[in-house]
């Protein structure tokens, strides 16, 4: 695997591929991989010829109060990582090659950003979307790869990829977990083994409001009702959101159908987690 740290290193190696006409991959992130990271790449490698990662911690979608600092940076690890999975390329810029100056232009996500994650972190999705274009732009990707955890985030910049009419497919990958069922994210290295366990709550929520759901429930306010009545049988774990929403625009729904995000955020001692289920997929 080649690892290159400039916009004009990461252009000539894809422009050879782009002459042998490859289909190119994109999986996005931020580094401290896992393997819910390391399944986008598997799912890369099956639309596409030649697959790009990215690590890259964003400063620009961390709010003042937020854990820019210590967010966990494993460049080396995550290389070998990726390099075993079969990614071709490592794109691995720092902040002054993303940003030769500070950016005066953001991307605005509109009313879908201020929902959800959006309505507890401002300004978090206009960082995000201001990247991701970035790095479309500068890779060029066919296909680009999204867990679905970030749900939020997937659908804002697959709306984005609708709007400015780029041709680029996006792909949402099912969230991976550990053989508990908790969702797996790199702030769960900060879990200490008690706020691990407590963590569970949010998994289990979502499978409460699956199980429901799949009996026939179909009220969106009692099915929600339910998922606030899991969540709160643990009373160490803070919520910030619970919400069930359709999957195109984040609204709240009356009517459960198919296809409805069951979305939770919670604070777990000093590490904020997110999770969601979309009903009619497999449970968590």
């Amino acid at each position: 695997m080649d690892v290159v740290t400039t916009r004009a290193s990461l252009s000539a190696v894809v422009a050879g591929w782009r002459r042998a006409g490859l289909r190119v991959g994109l999986v996005p992130t931020m580094g401290s991989l896992h393997q819910g990271h390391l399944t986008l790449v598997d799912r890369a490698k099956q639309v596409a010829d030649r697959v790009v990662a990215t690590v890259f911690v964003n400063p620009l979608q961390f709010g003042p109060e937020e854990d820019l600092v210590r967010y966990p940076r494993e460049l080396d690890r995550d290389r070998d990582l990726l390099a075993a999975r079969g990614a071709e390329l490592l794109y691995a810029p720092e902040v002054g090659e993303m940003y030769p100056v500070p950016p005066m232009i953001r991307l605005d996500p509109g009313p879908l950003a201020g929902r959800l994650e959006g309505a507890v972190r401002p300004g978090h999705f206009a960082g995000v979307l201001t990247v991701v274009a970035k790095l479309f732009h500068q890779v060029g990707p066919d296909v680009a790869c999204f867990g679905q955890k970030d749900i939020q985030q997937a659908t804002l910049i697959r709306q984005m990829v609708a709007d400015l009419d780029w041709p680029i497919e996006v792909v949402v990958v099912p969230t991976v977990r550990d053989p508990e069922g908790l969702a797996l994210s790199s702030r769960n290295g900060f879990l200490s083994p008690p706020e691990r366990r407590q963590a569970l709550v949010l998994s289990r929520t979502l499978r409460a409001v699956d199980q429901a759901w799949r009996s026939g429930l179909l009220s969106g306010a009692q099915l929600l009702d339910h998922a606030r009545e899991v969540l709160a049988s643990e009373p160490a774990v803070r919520p910030d959101y619970t919400a069930i929403v359709d999957p195109d625009r984040l609204e709240p729904m009356e009517t459960v159908g198919v296809g409805a995000i069951v979305a939770v955020a919670a604070r777990v001692g000093a590490t904020r987690l997110i999770d969601n289920t979309i009903l009619g997929q497999p449970a968590p």
